[in-house]
């Protein structure tokens, strides 16, 4: 199942370009560093096999109910020392939860090339969307609303389409959830530059949430549609 996240977003402005190349700094490391845990807890879910163990209900439920709980435990502790511990506690919750998919790829022949193909692919959108968002000056606060919108609905359709049980289905959604969560990631960056996100762990939860809908969806793709079983 394409399991996909919504972001938040929190309002506030920041007069001085110098704090807002801070806040955009601080994003940009933190969002490397959350890529450690994350990479640890999908090697680990898939030596273990803790989330391929799960039944695809009890791992449905299990994901939703750790993802909003994170998110709301990062909310409550953004402004303090816990919020940095938390966010990166998250990843790897979202790591472990991301090896039920990486593991079943890896199982092809070509598996360890097609991970790898939609962590390039990843990249090279997180690369064009931080170019765009630098290249754009008009402001794009307002597209937000109707990006979370469609998340909402990627998020039902997800969980629809677990009971349904469609490829057709499941490969819309996926190349739908690449195109929201790649502006998704433009206009999160582009709010920290021009001073609308003013928390950079807030900022990093919403990148990190859609470049992890990224990369889940590229790999989804690449798994129903170039892969090859030993």
């Amino acid at each position: 199942m394409n399991q996909t996240l919504p972001t938040f977003h929190h309002s506030g402005t920041l007069s001085s370009s110098a704090e807002r190349n801070r806040v955009l700094r601080n994003t940009y490391w933190l969002l490397a560093l959350s890529m450690i845990p994350t990479v640890l807890g999908a090697w680990i879910g898939v030596e273990t096999g803790i989330a391929r163990a799960m039944s695809p209900g009890i791992g449905l439920v299990v994901f939703l109910a750790g993802a909003f709980g994170f998110m709301f435990a990062i909310e409550k502790t953004k402004n303090s020392a816990a919020g940095v511990p938390v966010l990166l506690a998250f990843t790897f919750f979202m790591g472990v939860m991301l090896s039920r998919l990486v593991g079943t790829v890896l199982g092809m022949a070509n598996g360890a090339s097609l991970v790898m193909t939609a962590f390039a692919g990843t990249g090279a959108v997180f690369l064009g969307m931080a170019t765009l968002s630098s290249v754009i000056k008009r402001d794009l606060s307002s597209m937000g609303k109707w990006l979370f919108i469609g998340a909402i609905l990627l998020l039902v359709a997800g969980i629809a389409n677990f009971f349904i049980q469609s490829g057709a289905l499941m490969i819309t959604l996926s190349v739908m959830a690449i195109g929201i969560f790649s502006a998704f990631i433009l206009h999160d960056l582009k709010r920290v530059k021009d001073g609308y996100e003013t928390n950079y762990i807030s900022a990093t939860l919403g990148v990190y949430l859609s470049l992890y809908n990224v990369f889940q969806s590229i790999l989804m793709l690449l798994g129903l549609g170039g892969g090859r079983d030993e």
